[in-house]
């Protein structure tokens, strides 16, 4: 996929690099899209990756006085999702992370790499649209601040230059007579790109609306604002007939293709629908009622930190501890982890099953959160932990099976047995992070994986059962 990879240790060493490799260089940060785009051969000048998900700060959210959120390159989805700050000044946002993948994805997956992706259904962009965002670029020639609306140029296509990083997104926090959500349609409900998306921003004077924000996402080659319907909105008071008149100027905006996932009248149609649930659950104040006060992220039972910057070239040894013994590796940075685990240190317990970070069949914990290792750079691993389904009854501080294991056993939960290694270990990973779960939060859980055999019944029922084992232990 690549010739070099480097891990670097600070922002410095991004510039230098990228200004001296004279744009046959990428920036990784969570790498869930890059790597397969890199595997399609969609960047075929690019022969050198710089990974920047270990350089200190880059994944810190942050309010300034005066009144600003500030998201560095390397703030993943579940930050934004877990990030109080986030949830209480920046909803759109919150949401729209939430909506992005499953916990696997959100884990790795960064905010800056969905915006600098640039497809016009990625969820976060039309979440920070609304809240009139702007990306803080550096390069060797300095550091300029873009608007996000002006940052995109068309379908994946973008004002960033070959030597330039992003390092920071702000936005303004929102004031107590701002009210917003976000509203995705998919074909499912995890996993799923988006058909449609609509973020809406109303803020209120009383009970008139004095300023209207509403972005479209997946009807047009790049994120629209519906600007007729934001000016008609203004001056009004929310009531169903305004809302229903809002909702069909915001239909006409939109300028939508018949593709595999919808018929462009379906998309219209769907924006209609989204923007009137969108103003109706700000009228009834309903639009966090369906977004967990507690979101189940698979970060265990405390929250991990990034392990310290470690520098590493792609002439060097990869270093890691995986189930807890040292490993030293050399020539597998062209490899994904998963293939590491596999093809390097022997462990085959770890599936390949889509290879694109759909399925969960490669779940592993890397630095001691949920992750899909088909979509970490082997790279990662060095300096790295990584716990993977061999290692699962190790955590359990005794030679036996742990009791996910068992109770998927008794359960019935295995059959053909291929999926059955990712679902353990997000089953494990949520019974660190909370005890006693919900059927609910077990559902949050494994929607990053897929069974093709069971039905998922019996896979509900085993982690069910395992909580009640691990209380009785």
């Amino acid at each position: 996929m690549w010739d070099e990879y480097y891990c670097a240790t600070g922002t410095d060493e991004v510039i230098q690099l990228l200004a001296n490799k004279a744009g046959r260089a990428r920036i990784i940060a969570g790498a869930t899209d890059l790597i397969l785009e890199m595997e399609r051969s969609l960047h075929k000048n690019i022969d050198t990756v710089i990974d920047i998900s270990r350089i200190p700060g880059l994944d810190e959210i942050s309010l300034s006085g005066d009144g600003m959120i500030h998201l560095g390159a390397m703030v993943t989805h579940n930050q934004c999702v877990s990030s109080e700050l986030i949830r209480n000044r920046a909803y759109p946002l919150a949401r729209a992370c939430w909506e992005v993948g499953a916990p696997q994805i959100r884990n790795r997956g960064t905010v800056a790499g969905n915006l600098i992706t640039a497809s016009p259904a990625n969820d976060t962009i039309t979440a920070l649209m609304v809240l009139d965002a702007r990306l803080v670029l550096v390069s060797e020639r300095g550091k300029r601040t873009i608007p996000l609306k002006d940052f995109y140029k068309g379908v994946r296509k973008t004002d960033l230059q070959p030597d330039e990083l992003l390092i920071e997104i702000q936005f303004p926090a929102l004031e107590n007579n701002q009210k917003g959500t976000f509203q995705k349609l998919a074909l499912r409900r995890a996993q799923a790109i988006s058909i449609v998306n609509v973020a809406v921003l109303l803020k209120f004077n009383g009970n008139e609306i004095i300023s209207t924000v509403i972005a479209l996402g997946a009807v047009a080659p790049t994120i629209i604002r519906a600007s007729e319907a934001e000016l008609f909105l203004t001056g009004k008071s929310l009531g169903m007939d305004v809302i229903a008149q809002a909702a069909d100027l915001t239909m006409k905006a939109a300028r939508p293709i018949d593709d595999i996932r919808a018929s462009a009248t379906y998309r219209r149609e769907m924006v209609r629908i989204l923007t009137n649930r969108s103003l109706r659950s700000i009228l009834n104040g309903s639009e966090r009622d369906t977004f967990p006060t507690d979101p189940v992220l698979l970060w265990g039972e405390k929250t991990s930190t990034r392990q310290p910057a470690v520098p590493f070239h792609s002439g060097s040894m990869i270093e890691t501890c995986v189930n807890g013994r040292k490993f030293a590796i050399r020539g597998a940075h062209r490899k994904t982890l998963l293939r590491l685990l596999r093809e390097d240190v022997g462990l085959t317990g770890t599936k390949e099953g889509c290879a694109e970070g759909e399925c969960g069949a490669c779940t592993i914990f890397l630095d001691g959160k949920a992750v899909m290792a088909c979509l970490v750079p082997a790279g990662r691993a060095h300096g790295a932990e990584i716990i993977t389904i061999e290692g699962i009854y190790d955590s359990h501080k005794a030679a036996t099976l742990h009791p996910v294991q068992e109770a998927f056993i008794q359960e019935g939960a295995v059959q053909c047995g291929y999926c059955t290694p990712g679902f353990i270990m997000s089953a494990v990973k949520l019974l660190e992070e909370r005890p006693n779960p919900t059927i609910n939060e077990i559902q949050q859980a494994l929607t990053g994986n897929l069974c093709r055999c069971t039905g998922y019944y019996r896979i509900i029922s085993a982690v069910e059962k395992a909580i009640i084992t691990k209380v009785m232990v």
